[in-house]
């Protein structure tokens, strides 16, 4: 295969489809979501016989158990992914919005409008369903997109995206306006980065290696989707039932997703008050690992001594890094040094600490009460997302089919000159 060729056509012919999406109508593009929701119902048996292949090679190949639980499409994961695809259907049409408009001085009508951004290319791993939901945002916002999924997911994706554009066929638009890479030779992701006369923006979804790769590469925009490393912060003052129903539903509800809790922050007092060792109990009790601190170690023996590489890990495991702090001032200090600005909790009775902590963070996310779990956009109402921006530009948190989306400035006027 001629890379730079391939990829150079893809631009293309995705340019070419964004441009007729433009005259598109939301209600005709949700039409296409629709005629796409069916084809993945319809084809059920196919994609779950394409993933069975991925999940046997992802075996051979030694993929952790949180990659695979990511892998994994049955039954009642076709009907998840088609029902995400719905959803998204059902949402009002982000295009067309006037975000502002005024009447200038010289009799000028300025509005600025919402638009689609282009053609988006999104580079992501071993989570087949993203082919699927990025493809569904993507003609939601009326942007074409090109799909680079890992080679995990290799059989899986091109039968979603079989499926993505049986129903555009049916919905009488281009299939162009969604592709998948179809190589996995790596060469190709630095030759679309290159594409900057038909690709508008990159969309990274991924480990540190990926996001870094694609950050040193790219021609284009970036809009970076990085690792959680997510915590949650147990202040002096908390409801000590609530501590740990938090902590523990963080870490151990479902380890393999990016807002998983990983590292827990306890202060002193909850250490005095037995708080810390209940917290420790109950996570050893869901058979998870603690690795912590001196004082950590001291309070419950399961756990191991933590390293500083622990502190900047996202485990993706049944593994938890477990600090004690004297203060919300030293908690804000660590998480602003060791997180990836994801998602970020405090459990606190004290309105202070709260409105401190959601200030001083630097996170998309900053929780008070409530599991770290929940930063997700269909937690959000957002429906399906195309990824947690950890990024401040553009974007920031869960990002929907509105966040993929631009402006222009359009202005109507009867004759006016500028002298």
């Amino acid at each position: 295969m001629n890379i730079p060729a391939y990829c150079e056509e893809l631009g293309l012919k995705a340019q070419a489809a964004s441009r007729a999406l433009a005259d598109v109508s939301g209600a005709r593009r949700d039409d296409a979501l629709r005629a796409i929701a069916a084809a993945i119902r319809a084809n059920a048996q196919t994609l779950k016989r394409e993933n069975k292949k991925d999940l046997e090679a992802g075996e051979a190949n030694g993929l952790s158990s949180a990659m695979l639980d990511r892998l994994k499409i049955d039954d009642a994961g076709v009907e998840k992914i088609a029902k995400a695809v719905e959803e998204v259907a059902a949402q009002g049409d982000p295009l067309g919005a006037v975000l502002e408009g005024k009447v200038l001085p010289n009799g000028i009508k300025l509005q600025k409008l919402r638009v689609p951004i282009g053609v988006v290319l999104i580079i992501f791993e071993s989570r087949p369903n993203v082919t699927s939901d990025a493809a569904a945002l993507c003609l939601k916002s009326g942007n074409a997109c090109v799909l680079r999924g890992g080679k995990e997911a290799v059989h899986s994706n091109k039968a979603i995206a079989k499926c993505v554009q049986e129903g555009l066929s049916k919905a009488g638009l281009d299939p162009n306006a969604v592709q998948l890479v179809e190589t996995t030779d790596r060469a190709a992701v630095g030759e679309l980065l290159r594409q900057e006369e038909t690709i508008d923006l990159c969309i990274p979804r991924g480990g540190k290696s990926l996001i870094r790769a694609v950050v040193e590469q790219a021609h284009i925009p970036v809009i970076k989707h990085y690792n959680g490393i997510c915590h949650t912060y147990v202040d002096g003052d908390c409801d000590e039932q609530m501590a740990v129903d938090l902590c523990v539903n963080g870490k151990t509800q479902r380890t393999g997703v990016c807002n998983a809790t990983e590292t827990i922050l306890l202060h002193n007092d909850v250490v005095e008050s037995g708080l810390a060792k209940k917290i420790c109990d109950a996570l050893v009790a869901k058979s998870c690992e603690i690795r912590g601190c001196e004082k950590t170690q001291a309070i419950c023996s399961a756990a191991k001594a933590a390293t500083e590489e622990d502190w900047g890990e996202e485990y993706l495991d049944l593994i938890v890094s477990i600090k004690i702090v004297d203060s919300i001032d030293e908690a804000i200090g660590h998480i602003n040094q060791y997180g990836s600005k994801h998602t970020d909790a405090i459990v606190t009775t004290q309105i202070k600490a709260a409105e401190k902590f959601t200030k001083l963070v630097d996170t998309a996310n900053a929780f008070v009460n409530c599991s770290t779990r929940f930063s997700d956009g269909g937690e959000y109402g957002l429906g399906a997302e195309i990824g947690i921006s950890t990024d401040k530009l553009h974007s920031r948190g869960p990002m929907g089919a509105a966040d993929l989306t631009t402006y222009k400035w359009v202005a109507y006027g009867d004759g006016q000159i500028r002298g």
